[in-house]
């Protein structure tokens, strides 16, 4: 699980398929990069590797990003229940929490932190992540959902 927004697409150190991916809208940035880290690594090891069992998920922003799944729970979980209104106002302003972020200066810890004196993203954001849910997070993130899915799939493979 990698952020797409920090990773180079040109010179040494580019990721495979993230200069393909630069213009392209979510969330066909994300998977034309998965899948050509998915072959960068299959031509890597060769073909006595399972490509089925390596499963690369691009984050296009943030993992907090999908804090904003369920504003009122994100809110309880860092003990900020007036808050849920603020949250749920970000996340209005976007189709799914996977693509909250226009800039820089208004990534998701950016806006926490606008919000929420002294908020620490590592444990506020883990905070909030239990109370909220995967069930919630996977409901609202359908590039998330689908890679869970897929997770699913090659785990039942794996155990028949």
């Amino acid at each position: 699980m990698v952020d797409f927004y920090g990773l180079p697409d040109t010179g040494w150190g580019a990721w495979p398929g993230r200069s393909e991916a630069h213009n392209l809208k979510f969330p066909n940035n994300a998977e034309t990069v998965e899948n050509a880290i998915a072959v960068d690594i299959y031509k890597e090891m060769g073909s006595g590797f399972n490509c089925e069992r390596f499963i690369p998920y691009l984050m296009i922003h943030e993992f907090e990003a999908m804090l904003f799944s369920d504003s009122e729970r994100f809110a309880e979980g860092i003990g900020q229940p007036k808050l849920a209104p603020k949250f749920q106002g970000i996340r209005d302003k976007f189709g799914c929490p996977e693509e909250i972020d226009d800039s820089p200066q208004t990534a998701p810890p950016k806006r926490f932190a606008s919000l929420v004196s002294g908020y620490q993203t590592p444990f506020m954001g883990t905070l909030a992540s239990l109370e909220i849910g995967l069930t919630a997070i996977r409901s609202a993130c359908p590039h998330f959902r689908s890679w869970l899915k897929r997770l699913e799939c090659t785990t039942c493979q794996m155990d028949a």
